[in-house]
């Protein structure tokens, strides 16, 4: 079997996009997947596969000597395989967030993942969320569930409270303007994301 990380030596760009308290303290990074030329991929376009092919290569480019620089907490995108040990996790749970793409349904072996990773420490988060029927299963196991800022505009505040039922922290992500910025922590989200805050910048770890 192929090994599921590339090699140090095949390590490539990826691109890292802040996240900050309301109050302005840096809170971690997400780190997301980019060509070898630094570019933006479409992964979520992709096939499974190729979408556990980019997971692996983003872990691997973040985690390949041991943890990543600072002590802010790593946001990384992870598929199905990860969650439930199809594929492995690199051993750091004080610094990975674990983001469940939008497109993972909470099956058994999914729900029972994410329970073992609790247990191991990892913090989890849910990516995109809009109150699907997979999320809402999989709110138990969340420490932090990001949420479009552009999706709570016009809501009257049901997507937020179901977000935070379980303790969650909620992270607003695309805040693109100091209005949504605002708007935002009106709303009572606890950590902000977006190009109003700081672009997702490719760097080479």
């Amino acid at each position: 079997m192929p090994a599921p990380y590339p090699s140090a030596t095949e390590a490539q760009p990826v691109a890292r996009q802040p996240i900050w308290t309301t109050t302005g303290e840096l809170h971690g990074y997400e780190y997301l997947y980019r060509s070898r030329i630094g570019r933006p991929a479409q992964v979520d376009r992709w096939s499974a596969p190729l979408q556990d092919g980019a997971t692996a290569c983003v872990l691997s480019t973040v985690f390949q000597h041991g943890e990543p620089p600072g002590d802010a907490l790593a946001f990384v995108n992870v598929t199905r395989s990860f969650l439930v040990h199809d594929l492995p996790l690199p051993f750091a749970p004080g610094r990975l967030v674990v983001e469940v793409v939008e497109t993972v349904a909470a099956d058994r072996r999914v729900l029972d993942g994410l329970a073992v990773l609790r247990a191991a420490g990892y913090r989890i988060a849910l990516d995109d969320f809009v109150a699907s029927a997979d999320q809402v299963a999989m709110l138990p196991f969340a420490d932090y569930v990001k949420v479009d800022c552009r999706d709570v505009e016009a809501d009257t505040g049901r997507l937020t409270r179901l977000a935070r039922r379980e303790g969650a922290l909620l992270v607003a992500e695309r805040v693109s303007s100091d209005a949504r910025r605002r708007r935002c922590a009106d709303l009572g989200f606890d950590l902000l994301q977006g190009d109003a805050l700081g672009r997702a910048v490719t760097v080479q770890l």
